[in-house]
């Protein structure tokens, strides 16, 4: 969406509250505490009362702002901005284009709407023909135990990097044209994993993956197990340096996911880097649907409370978010 156009939209607090009642009527109103379906608006205030039992349905609970305070043009700014654009906002960017004095807030909000992308992307399953690699990303975080950069043991398994099982669909294609690859990318997952057994790896593979799913992988030992949750695998020995030429799009999700935190953020604590690679795969896998990412991410909002908790930023400093 322009920002002429969303200006125009959402030009005050009152046109938020009214699409955002729209959008909640129109997914279905369901009352928590007895599960009726029927309900009237209560106008004045701005809640729906349960025709069953009573019970009142504010236009936040059950949604990502739900127990937020934050105004609801904070949301659909926020909204609008991350979604504008092929790459992102910081925290300490939104704070300033919204004007508020706190940090944390600004933080917070930002995370729960990376939390619900990852819930909705959840709702789905990879199909086809699936590459299927690890990367490993460096974090700034505690797990070191304060020992210094240079007594960290540099490459895989490092204490600096953490482990995320990445998934791409990849379907085979002519090339139209030279250097064109020779695959067709679909719908993209990228999950952290706490290590490399191949027991971690089938979980997050079962998944995510269609049961009859045809996995192409390396010969990694973690990948022993993938023929319990893939129909097929096709697993070779691969060199590091012909890996991008192997696993083509694996590879280029995570080249660009590096490239773009290294760009956009100065260090990424571990326990918030899955919900950074759920904002990355969140638009990848909706490129092509141009304006109407805005929407579908107000209609995720809707339809999820965020699994991302309230929590303090501790040390961490404003850069790094």
């Amino acid at each position: 969406m322009k920002l002429l156009e969303f200006s125009n939209r959402f030009p005050d607090e009152e046109s938020c509250e009214l699409h955002l009642k729209q959008e909640r009527e129109k997914a279905g109103v369901i009352c928590t505490h007895c599960g009726g379906t029927h309900h009237r608006w209560d106008k004045c205030n701005k809640c729906w009362i349960c025709s069953k039992c009573g019970h009142h349905t504010t236009l936040r609970s059950g949604t990502v702002m739900h127990g937020s305070k934050l105004p609801l043009m904070y949301w659909f700014t926020a909204i609008h901005l991350m979604t504008s654009t092929k790459k992102t906002f910081s925290a300490l960017e939104m704070q300033r284009q919204l004007g508020h004095k706190r940090y944390q807030p600004i933080w917070e909000m930002m995370h729960k709407l990376r939390s619900v992308m990852g819930l909705r992307d959840d709702r789905y399953k990879l199909n086809g023909v699936v590459e299927l690699d690890e990367g490993f990303f460096t974090c700034d975080d505690e797990r070191n135990g304060g020992q210094e950069q240079e007594s960290l043991k540099p490459g895989l398994g490092s204490e600096r990097k953490s482990s995320v099982l990445v998934m791409a669909e990849s379907e085979p294609v002519e090339p139209k044209k030279k250097g064109q690859k020779g695959r067709k990318v679909g719908h993209l997952k990228m999950k952290v994993m706490k290590d490399l057994k191949a027991d971690t790896v089938n979980k997050l593979a079962g998944d995510g993956l269609s049961a009859d799913t045809k996995i192409d992988s390396d010969a990694y030992p973690s990948h022993g197990k993938l023929g319990k949750v893939a129909s097929e695998v096709n697993a070779k020995v691969v060199k590091p340096k012909d890996a991008p030429k192997a696993l083509p799009w694996v590879h280029t999700a995570i080249a660009n996911a590096k490239s773009l935190f290294r760009d956009m953020y100065h260090g990424i604590k571990e326990e918030f880097l899955q919900e950074y690679l759920n904002e990355f795969c969140y638009k990848f896998n909706r490129r092509y649907f141009g304006d109407r990412v805005f929407d579908r991410l107000v209609i995720a909002a809707v339809s999820y409370r965020p699994a991302f908790e309230h929590r303090m930023y501790g040390s961490v400093s404003p850069k790094c978010g």
